[in-house]
Order: C-alpha cells, then structure tokens, then sequence
C-alpha cells in the first residue's frame, strides 16, 4: 500500500533518523518554483528531539514498505517554528522551505570584468555558464559547501545542449534563486532539486513528458480522483487593447471574444515598439491570454485503490489525462502536486493542473517577456561571419550580438516571422579610447552568401534592442549591428543567422458535428467553435468533415466548413450508420486532433417506402396504376417511351405540381420547379438558381470567355470572392477581391494588379473604412519595392521604401507635418539645397551653387570655426550661380588662416 513518511537529516549531513509520530503535514511541489512543507509535531512524541535544533526533512514513499524513494523537490530546511507556551500537548508548527530556497543565499559579486553601466555583462552566454557562475564563486567563497549542480556550460542537466543563448546584464548584488526563476518565467529552463543538488533542463524538454500516449496515465473520477472542484476568473478578460510605443506610435487592436457585459479594453504600454509587426505580436498575446475566463482545476487525488500514483507515474510538468471542467478527460498538464497525511495517518492531497488554454498563455507570457526584454535567442546559428574592415577613428564592434526569432500570426490568419535583437553596449573606438556612441544599426540580409545587406532598424544612444518585423517564415536571415558616434560609422559585429520557423501549432480540436437525418440525407453542423467553447484562433481557415462505416472503417473526406453552418452529405443507403467528425486546418496546414464523433443514418422520405428494387413488374396489377394514385413529379423522362407525349396530350398551359428534372434527382442535375431554374453538382449542392423574382444566384466560377482577354467571378481556387481581370495569354491577371479577416467585421476590397515582366513589382490597392493604402510591392517577398500613399482618418503618409530600407516619407497630421528621408538637388530647377562647404581662412569668400539656379535663391548659414568669438559673416551679392562672403577678419590686416565649415540651406521662393 502507497504510504509516505519523513526522515530528518543533519544539515549538509548524515541521516539523523525517522520522525514517527506527525501530528500532520502538507508539501507542495510546483513546476518551477521553490516547494514548501506544513508540519505539526508535538514536543512530547517520539523524534522530537530531531526537530529541536534546525535540521532537513526529507518525504520518502514506498508501495510495499519496504523499498523507500525521496522523490524530486522534497528536501526540507527546518528554519522557521511556532508554539503556544500554554498549549499543553506542545503542539509546535514547523514551515519548511525546500532545499533549493539556499539559492537566495548566493548573491553575484561584480567579478573579474569591468562592470558595464554598474551591472555585470554576460555575452552570448549560455544558461548553465550564468548559473554556473554564481554557483562555482559561491563554493570558492565558501557557501553551501554541500549544494551541488548536474550541468555545466555546454549541456543541461539531460546531457543535452543548451538550447538558447544569452546577452544579459545583471546588477551585483543579485541572488540565484530570483536569476534562476526569471530565466524560467523566460522559457529559457526548467528546473527541480534532487535531494542537495540542482537539475536544470532546457525548458519543455526533461520536464515536459507526454504522458498521454500509451501506457497513458489517466486519472479517473472515483478510482484516482475524489474530488474535482474548479475556480474560475474573468477578472482578467479583455477584448480590445491599446498598444502604445515609442515615437508617437499608437495602435489599437481587438478580437472576436464575446463577453457578457460587451467590450472591455486592456492597454499595453512598452518601449522600443515602433512597427506594426510588434505591436500585433504584443496584442495577440494579450487578447489571446484574456480572450475567455481562466479556469484552475484542483484534483483531489488519493492513494487508496488508485491505479497511477504521484511521483512513481507523474510529477510537475507532465502532460496527463484527467478530469476537466465538466469531467470529461482532457489532456491537462500537471502544475504542482500536494501530498498531505493527517493525524489518522491518512495519505491524500491534489493537484492543479493546467489545460491547454491556460499553457498557451503561459507560453504567450513567456514569448513577450522575451519581445520586451530581448535578452535570449536559440543556438546553433550556423553564420558565416565576414566582419568589414574598419575605416578610420570608429568604434569598436559590438560583441554578444544574438537574434531570438519569433512566429506569429498576422490579422490575416497567415504566419509571419519577428526578431528580437540583442548586443553589448560599446564604450571603446577601435584604438581603446572611450567613446560616446549616437546610434546603434541593425542589418539585416537573407542567409545567402553575396546578398545584400540593408538597414532594419536604428535605436537611440542608450538603447541596444531591437525588433523587426514581418518576416517570412521558413527563410534564413543574417543580421550584424554596428555603432555610430558623431556620424562616423563603427565596425560591425559578427554575424549572427536564425532561422525563421514554420507556424506548427494545430487549431484546438472542434466541437463534435451536430447531425440530423430528414428528406433522405444527412446534415452535419458544426458550431464554429473548439473543444470547451474555445474560439478558433486568427489563422484558422477551415473544418474538414470525415465520415465512414462505423462496421467497417474507411475515413473519407466528405466536405469543409470555414465557419459554423452545416453540409449536406447525399447518396447513403437509407439506415446505414454512418460515423462523422471533424479536424480543423490552419492557414499554415497544421491539423488538429480529431473531435468527438457522432454517428446517424439516413431515414426514408416517407415511413413504409419499399426498399430499392423490391417492386417488379409481376407484382402490379393490369390498370392498377390509375392518374390518381401517382405522386406529383414521380414520373421523370427516363420512365417514358420515346415519342409518348404530344400536343395533344398536352393542356394549353403546362401547370407544375413539382419538378421537372434532367439528370440524377438526387446528384448532378438540372431542375425547373416552382422556385425557378435551378442546377446541381454531384454532391447535390445548388450552384445556380434563376429564380421567378429575377434573382440570378451562381456559386462557382462565372466567366466571360474561356481565352483571350477575359473577366472571371469567383474562379476555381480563389480563398475569398474575387474577381480576376486577365490578358490575352491568361498568364499574368489582376485581381479584386474582399477580405473580411483583415479589419473584423469590416469588408475590405483589395486590388492587385499583375506582376511586371521581372517578376520583382507589383502595385496593390487596399481599401477600407479607416484605411486607404496603395503601394508597390515585390510579390515574392511581400516587401516594399516602391513609391506609396496611406491614408488614414488621422494621418497621411506619402513616400517611396524598398527592401534596401531606402525611406523617403512626408507624414501629415493635424499637429504637424514629418519628414524622414534624404533631401537631394539635381539642377537649377531644385527647390531646396543643403550643403557643407568647406572655406580657407581669409576676408572675402565666393560660394558657389555648383549649377545655375532658375532664380535667385534665399540662404541661410552657420559656420564652423575654431576662433567664434571672433569670426562673424555678413552675405553679399546673391546670385543664381553663387553669392560672396566678408569675413570680420578683414579688420585685423593680416587675419590668420584657418578652415571654415560652412553649413547651408537655400530654397526658392
């Protein structure tokens, strides 16, 4: 039988021996986190003397009494104790943190290194090199002799390579404990204690088994499980949120989630968000982590008659079956166990779990922290690094560059990439002066050696993060980053490649399909929604149905549902069962696991038809088949002779009881009934109806031609309803289509033209509500590759980008009009010039335009000089090809020679 006990232990020592008689206790054992333990013991009872004096406590379990284990995080440090004086039993309460609370007790000494901006850098570093670090100074110093660590700088505690890397600061003074939690709350670890010593795992590996699978550990209501209480909270449910970001950029999201006192908003406010791709990366995580309530499920677990047992079958962080809300069994993962054993010596205890709704926004949690923080990145880049060789005074390259790569999902519903870019701050040039640094560039290139390079990004002086985004997915990009002080550009850093990965998260699995059988076939619906009421996600694109012999398996697909509604399945033997269920797919491919099934059959028309082909014609009587006893429409063309109907069996006006039908009633068809001409396909979906009324309703591809120049509605393969404009040869056509998913709940027209004979430029048009955009694009990449206009209710922004990053913008707004760019002169016709020129010492000056201006411009100077308390200009003569200069030099008689830098603008009115 399953029992637990608990053995003291000298501190850092030997075993001291059992403690028998426990009033009663309780430890608790969360993923991640430090465990704790309730004891209640009484002064009197045997082993008492053990807990007199601070010692450890140790859990151990056994199944037969006779073989012990200490499972994972149950070592305890006896460190904080209770007691009533005049309670007689001497009753004391003991609170015991696990081993691992120690941790907090090792702080980071500033090191060997000169500390950066008073913190202490760690480069490119890998979770076991920082936490090796505080451990090993730690034991050189003398504290927790007897702490000791399974990982080392290369591999984690599963012998297995660290999977990310780190450029990281941290302030002296830091603990461990508090490092090694926020390196998990990152999902860069996982971590646990084995008696004294540390296990650290890359993070959802060692301490993420699936558990699911056969031998599935499956806890059962009544056998594992006693109770199942589940708390719920909407306190933290939002549909909207404000992202507000660094120069002025501001931009509001919302989802589909439905809540029951209508819209409420959520802000998040984050420096260093500045483009569009961030900010929806941000807001994604936010709405999808507020979308519904949030639900803990707590189970009651005990020992007694159940078949899995806590640590022998599952511990924190497996993946297991278990009762969800409802009691239906659900994959959930575990999140803390519980044990307790009460003063009758019963074991018992719970444990929370976790279902996949709560573990994607922890995962969502984690995947901002690392977007706002930037701070780690995956391994194994595989650059090439080909650094430039640096030119003159610059400052030096920075090092511990490293890009964490991201996929999300954009509005509409496609997969794209965004990067977080991280690197030491520079303080020397390349001679080892101090510098001051202006600006850091980001670079950005595809993997390809001899590709070029463009600019991404450009932070402020300080700042040594930076995001960019979209990207495509499944491509390779290389980034480099370099400093610039006073206009001097520095030398890059290393190269450092990452690979943008494939979205491979399946959409939940959908509700099981509603069925009816009525008029001889069979409906499938579906509600539109996932298991446990879940909204599909943005990129979802369409439900497949399935259907086969329950006796004799074969699945087949039998239609698709891009939202709720339902399909007609046709053709099945009437009180045949049929089984049907559904998986949904994604944009990207993925297909989640199937949903319940439900299984129907087909009913007759009319109750008591005969069965197909059990009617011959011995069984009918001569004469027996009179006008009156044949139904309306019963009689198609196939049942009459050639030549058996003419006028004059014909009334002047041909009234229909029903239909006339050409084809498979049933299937393929063309039809005349009272509701007007209708058409078929095979599986017995209308596709064109002309109705009395003038209605003209075609589903299906409309065209004006089969070749040549030609308009087609709705053509074969098109995901939204589009019209395609195309040429002589058919080859290149120009589109309009409305997307519906790119603005909820607003139709937006979307125009593309085709593609030009390079196959690089192509002009698109978007028009919504509150956005108006035209711009050109390179089809394959998606980047900008040329001029563009977006107009919005509060701004409009004029100007030329391409994938070298070369912007030339205008941006008008109520407060102000911007400009970003180059300003550049060609001839007498420019109407702004900016110049530097640079003038020998002297009295008189002659500065030349270089051409002849149209007219004569105004001038605006300053100049540069080593003498200002001296020098002073006034302008004369101004010209189109020039104007002169008087220097206050002039009334010292010989003025010394020195260089004048000359700064000027000139514009014509």
């Amino acid at each position: 039988m399953f029992d637990v006990r608990i053995i003291a232990y000298a501190p850092n020592g030997d075993r001291l021996g059992l403690l028998p008689h426990p009033l009663a206790w309780q430890t608790g054992h969360p993923l991640n986190d430090v465990p704790s333990m309730t004891l209640r013991y009484s002064r009197h009872a045997i082993g008492a003397d053990l807990l007199a004096q601070p010692c450890e406590v140790a859990i151990e379990w056994s199944e037969d009494g006779q073989t012990w284990v200490e499972p994972p995080d149950s070592r305890f440090l006896r460190i904080r104790r209770g007691t009533a004086v005049t309670d007689e039993s001497g009753v004391e309460t003991f609170e015991l943190p696990g081993y691992g609370w120690q941790l907090r007790k090792i702080v980071l000494f500033p090191g060997p290194a000169p500390l950066v901006d008073g913190k202490r850098a760690f480069t490119s570093a890998t979770p076991g090199s920082i936490l090796q670090t505080f451990l090993a100074e730690a034991k050189v110093r003398g504290a927790l002799p007897e702490l000791d660590w399974t990982f080392d700088t290369e591999q984690d505690s599963d012998n297995k390579p660290w999977a990310k890397i780190l450029t990281i600061y941290y302030q002296p003074g830091l603990d461990a404990l508090t490092t090694l939690i926020n390196l998990a709350e990152q999902s860069v670890v996982d971590f646990r204690m084995v008696g004294r010593t540390l296990h650290v795992y890359n993070a959802d590996s060692a301490l993420a088994r699936d558990r699911t699978a056969a031998p599935r550990v499956d806890l059962r209501l009544g056998r594992d499980v006693l109770d199942a209480p589940d708390t719920g909270t909407l306190e933290d449910a939002a549909s909207a949120v404000l992202v507000v970001g660094d120069e002025g950029f501001r931009r509001s999201y919302s989802s589909s989630a439905v809540l029951p006192w209508g819209r409420w908003e959520n802000y998040i406010g984050q420096g260093g968000v500045s483009d569009e791709g961030t900010a929806f990366l941000l807001a994604e995580s936010s709405l999808l982590r507020a979308a519904r309530e949030r639900v803990q499920h707590t189970r009651e677990i005990t020992p007694y008659g159940a078949r899995w047992l806590p640590w022998r079958d599952y511990q924190p962080g497996d993946k297991i079956i278990a009762p969800a809300s409802g009691g239906a069994l659900a994959p959930l993962r575990v999140r803390q166990i519980t044990l307790t054993k009460d003063d009758k010596g019963v074991v018992g205890g719970n444990v929370v779990l976790n279902d996949r709704f709560l573990e994607q926004s922890i995962r969502l949690a984690r995947r901002t922290a690392g977007i706002v923080g930037g701070s780690t990145a995956s391994g194994g880049s595989g650059a090439q690094p080909a650094p430039p060789s640096p030119r003159g005074r610059t400052a030096a390259k920075p090092v511990g560059l490293i890009v964490n790569p991201i996929t999300y999902v954009d509005a509409t519903g496609h997969a794209q990439g965004q990067i977080t870019a991280t690197w030491g701050p520079v303080l020397l040039d390349v001679n080892g002066e101090a510098i001051d640094i202006d600006s850091y560039e980001l670079f950005m290139r595809d993997n390809i050696v001899g590709a070029p390079w463009f600019l991404v990004a450009t932070t402020e002086p300080g700042t040594t993060t930076a995001t960019y985004s979209p990207l495509l997915v499944g491509e390779e990009y290389a980034y480099k980053v370099r400093a610039t002080s006073q206009g001097v550009k520095g030398v890059f850093s290393d190269d450092y490649a990452v690979l943008i990965e494939n979205d491979d998260t399946p959409p939940p699995a959908p509700t099981a399909p509603a069925l009816a059988a009525r008029l001889g076939v069979i409906h499938v619906g579906w509600d539109g929604l996932g298991v446990g009421s879940a909204p599909m996600p943005s990129d979802f694109h369409r439900v497949q149905v399935w259907m086969q012999d329950p006796l004799d398996p074969g699945a087949a697909e039998v239609g698709y549902l891009q939202a709720a509604g339902s399909i007609v399945v046709t053709g099945q033997p009437y009180g045949a069962l049929r089984e049907f269920w559904l998986t949904a797919v994604d944009h990207a491919g993925n297909e989640s696991a199937p949903s319940g099934s439900a299984v129907t059959a087909a009913v007759q028309l009319v109750q008591g038809d005969a069965a197909d082909e059990s009617i011959t014609a011995g069984a009918i009587a001569a004469n027996a088949i009179t006008s009156d006893k044949i139904q309306a429409g019963a009689i198609e063309a196939a049942h009459i002779g050639a030549n058996q109907i003419t006028a004059d069996k014909l009334e002047a006006i041909l009234a229909l009881a029903t239909r006339i039908v050409a084809g498979d009633p049933n299937a393929a068809r063309v039809e005349l009934n009272a509701a007007g001409l209708a058409a078929f396909n095979a599986g017995g979906t209308q596709t064109v109806l002309i109705s009395s009324t003038g209605t003209v309703s075609i589903v299906g591809q409309l065209a004006t031609g089969l070749t040549g120049n030609r308009l087609v509605i709705n053509p074969t393969g098109a995901t939204q309803p589009e019209i395609r404009f195309l040429p002589g040869t058919g080859t290149n056509p120009a589109r309009m289509y409305v997307d519906g998913s790119m603005y909820a709940g607003e139709a937006t027209i979307v125009t593309v033209s085709g593609v030009d004979g390079t196959g690089t430029a192509q002009c698109q048009v978007v028009h919504a509500a509150t956005d108006y955009r035209v711009h050109i694009v390179n089809p394959t990449t998606g980047l900008a590759g040329g001029g563009y206009l977006f107009a919005k209710p509060a701004e409009l922004e004029v100007g030329y980008n391409d994938s070298s990053a070369n912007l030339n913008r205008f941006k008008f707004s109520a407060a102000s009009t911007q400009f970003a760019g180059k300003w550049s002169f060609s001839g007498g016709e420019a109407g702004l010039l900016m110049r530097s020129v640079s003038l020998s010492g002297g009295s008189s000056y002659t500065v030349n335009w270089t051409f002849t201006m149209v007219t004569v411009p105004r001038v605006v100077f300053t100049a540069d000089n080593p003498l200002p308390d001296r020098l002073s200009f006034h302008m004369r003569n101004p010209t189109t090809t020039n104007f002169s200069l008087r220097s206050s030099e002039s009334s010292l008689g010989s003025p010394p020679v020195f260089t004048v830098q000359l700064n000027m603008r000139a514009w014509r009115m």
